[in-house]
């Protein structure tokens, strides 16, 4: 439903709420989430221009998370990278599609549901979940080629 470059940016934002705002560089947050570097690289340049984090230079430099992770949401972290999936009109610019057709009218629903569920669910509620919902990734625990087993968070 998401892109990787979504997932990874979700990867990274929730890490560095987990750190209490100390800078973690790169390479740090690529070994703990199980990133490429060159690829997470490219993803903090996007939430640095979106100002959910702050890069410092430096000997104790790295990245720090800026937003509050209560209030910080997870579609405002998935919007900083990648453009709404919503549909709007014809994508294939048929003049008689007005309204949107059958088809593109029920992508655009199941798009709405998922920003709606991504807009209610803050990055701090990744790091605390509720009894019910134990099942969480936990940096890191394991290798990301490695299967999951009951005990293990994933």
């Amino acid at each position: 439903m998401i892109s990787r470059t979504a997932e990874y940016a979700l990867r990274a934002i929730t890490f560095l709420a987990g750190q209490n705002s100390q800078p973690r560089t790169t390479a740090q947050i690529a070994e703990q989430t199980q990133m490429p570097i060159g690829y997470l690289a490219k993803v903090m340049r996007s939430l640095g221009r979106a100002g959910l984090v702050h890069s410092q230079r430096g000997l104790q430099g790295g990245f720090v998370l800026v937003a509050d992770p209560r209030s910080l949401s997870i579609w405002q972290v998935v919007s900083a990278v990648e453009p709404s999936r919503r549909v709007k009109e014809c994508p294939l610019g048929l003049p008689d599609h007005a309204q949107l057709c059958p088809l593109h009218a029920r992508l655009d629903y199941a798009a709405e549901l998922v920003e709606n569920a991504f807009r209610q669910t803050t990055i701090q509620e990744l790091l605390e979940p509720d009894a019910v919902n134990r099942h969480t990734c936990k940096f890191p625990d394991r290798r990301i080629d490695e299967p999951c087993s009951k005990e293990a968070t994933c």
